[in-house]
């Protein structure tokens, strides 16, 4: 296991490399975090050897979004120029060539659901939330998730997600689709390196290939999106509505919205 800043990797003999992001327990991200994230899959797929990657965390949570409670990270990732910076590469994330499938235990919160939809797979357990909270907080979505959660779960089931900021259980986020496969806690990471193996152990030049043809149009189109997402967070940012949900996250209590 190699380790560069808050992210670690592995490589195993099955061409699966396991990416492993160390903020524990949260793993809130930031700009330098998914900059990190983005360069570590350039150098894998600069190579030969690894054919899949799988993404993890270390700690209680996959990613629990920004930390809007912790100042220094709350400034990196809301800064009228952070967001921009931050898209930017998320977008890298979506075009490197290798295919991902996201371990995602504990809760993904936030822009850490736009983090779980830039792999082509997810694996979570009954246990795992998915949670795109960001009308709870007065914000407009980022991270690509205008384009990816319609694709994955359908436009209908994207706005329910996005309109109420709910909490979606492993099971069913199973059953819309949201996550791709199932299994047990303690068998997480094991389930999800399994499939990654399935994977591996496909003609790595036909797989990268297919998987820039199926991805060819969702690159540009998340490019796209997140200009806007950062346009209407800017925006956002502004009310009074956004520093009530940000207080009210940071003392656990329902917000009180005026929209304003």
């Amino acid at each position: 296991m190699s380790e560069s800043g808050d992210v670690a990797v592995q490589t195993r003999p099955d061409h699966v490399a396991v990416v492993e992001i160390r903020r524990p327990p949260h793993n809130y991200f930031d700009v330098h975090l998914v900059e990190e994230l983005a360069d570590t899959y350039d150098k894998l797929a600069a190579g030969s050897e690894v054919r899949a990657i799988v993404l993890a965390a270390q700690g209680r949570h996959f990613c629990a979004g920004a930390d809007f409670a912790g100042a220094s990270t709350a400034a990196a990732v809301t800064a009228e120029e952070g967001a921009p910076a931050l898209y930017r590469a998320a977008a890298r994330l979506f075009a490197a060539p290798i295919p991902v499938v996201a371990a995602v235990q504990g809760s993904a919160i936030g822009g850490g659901v736009g983090l779980a939809l830039s792999a082509d797979f997810r694996v979570a357990s009954p246990e795992t939330r998915f949670v795109a909270n960001f009308s709870r907080l007065g914000l407009h979505q980022g991270f690509g998730l205008s384009v990816t959660l319609p694709a994955v779960v359908g436009r209908q089931k994207a706005l329910d997600l996005l309109y109420t900021g709910r909490r979606v259980a492993g099971q069913e986020a199973f059953e819309i689709g949201l996550a791709d496969r199932l299994a047990p806690a303690e068998g997480l990471r094991d389930a999800a390196l399994a499939f990654a193996a399935e994977i591996a152990a496909a003609a790595p030049l036909a797989v990268r290939s297919i998987r820039q043809t199926m991805w060819a149009d969702l690159v540009p189109a998340i490019q796209a999106a997140t200009e806007r997402e950062a346009s209407e967070q800017a925006i956002l940012r502004a009310t009074t509505d956004f520093a009530e949900g940000v207080r009210a996250t940071a003392e656990r209590r329902a917000p009180h919205f005026t929209g304003r």
